[in-house]
Order: structure tokens, then sequence, then C-alpha cells
């Protein structure tokens, strides 16, 4: 792939990920009018169109916050495609008709279909994950959540009144029982090799 130049809205991502609420109104101001009339174009009405933006701006939150998103094209392109997608697919879901996606002008850029796949990808990962999360005990979550948050075990024992022993080896319980359920689901081995 070569050295991929950065694309100067990177300042979105970037904005997201430090939660900069001028740059979130922004994106709201910029870009969303856009995806409204989408949606409400194509079968939907503004609260599916506020749903869909919800759901694209947490992954795109989530996305920024584990830096794995470098922005190739302007940011409008991919963030009404990525919508636009969300939409589609969730419109596909609940009625019976066939959906086909007409790919506008805005959307044939090379690089905003490359990022979507990156960021859809994304996206069925951190499915995978919170769902395995979610199956764990109580106190996994509680100890695992800490653990994601403050960096020294130390202080993670004292927070949850036990040893450092006890988190050491409770958390190695838990990270063994999340990878095992992780690799034992159905759709790991298609993630995994991307």
């Amino acid at each position: 792939m070569g050295q991929t130049k950065i694309h100067p809205d990177q300042m979105y991502i970037e904005g997201l990920a430090a939660n900069d609420s001028a740059v979130i109104q922004s994106i709201y101001k910029k870009f969303v009018p856009k995806v409204v009339m989408f949606v409400m174009n194509n079968s939907g009405d503004k609260e599916h169109a506020q749903d869909v933006v919800q759901e694209v701006m947490i992954l795109l939150f989530n996305q920024a916050k584990a830096n794995t998103l470098k922005l190739t094209c302007p940011f409008d392109a991919y963030f009404f495609l990525l919508c636009k997608r969300k939409w589609l697919n969730e419109f596909k879901k609940t009625s019976n008709k066939g959906v086909t996606i007409n790919e506008d002008a805005v959307s044939m850029n090379e690089s905003a279909l490359e990022l979507i796949g990156q960021t859809e990808e994304f996206d069925e990962k951190q499915q995978l994950f919170d769902t395995m999360f979610a199956k764990l005990g109580e106190k996994c979550q509680e100890l695992l959540k800490l653990s994601f948050s403050i960096k020294s075990m130390e202080e993670v024992a004292e927070k949850l009144n036990v040893t450092y022993g006890y988190v050491r080896k409770k958390k190695s319980l838990c990270v063994g029982q999340l990878t095992q359920w992780i690799q034992e689901a159905k759709n790991f081995n298609s993630l995994k090799n991307n």
C-alpha cells in the first residue's frame, strides 16, 4: 500500500478521540444534515437518522480512541458512506425487501471505501468483544474494567480491597476465559485473518 497521505480532515478523528465538543458540534452541523436527508429519502425518518448517526459516532469515537483510524479521504465522504451503509443494513434487516446500494460519486472514493471496510471490521471485533465481555461474571468485569483504566495492578488491588496476588491470578483467569470465548465464536476466524 505504500505511504498513504493522511487527510487534513484527520482533525475530526483527533477531535473525537479527545472528546472535543467543538469538533463534535462541527460534525453535527456540517455532516449530519446530509445523512438525515438521505435516511428520510430512503424509507426512514429523523429518529432513524439520529440513531444511525449516534451509532456511527460511537463507533468512530471507539476507533479513534483505539488510534486505529487514519483518514486518507475527506471526512464528509467517509462519514456519509458509513452512515449510508449502516442505514441500508438496518433497513434491510427490518424490511423484507432487498436493498441495492447504488454508490454515488462521493461514495466511490477508493480511500473512503477502504476505510469503511476497516471501520466495519473494527465494529465487528468490538461487538464480539462486548458480547463475550458481557458473559463474564460481575467480579471479572469489574476487575478487567479497572485494569483497563488503571495501569498499576497494585492500585487495582487497593481499589478492590484484595491482595495484589489475588488480582493478578483473577485477572489472568478472566482474560483466559474471555479469550477462549472469543476464539470459540463462529465469526472469530474471519475476523482474525483481517
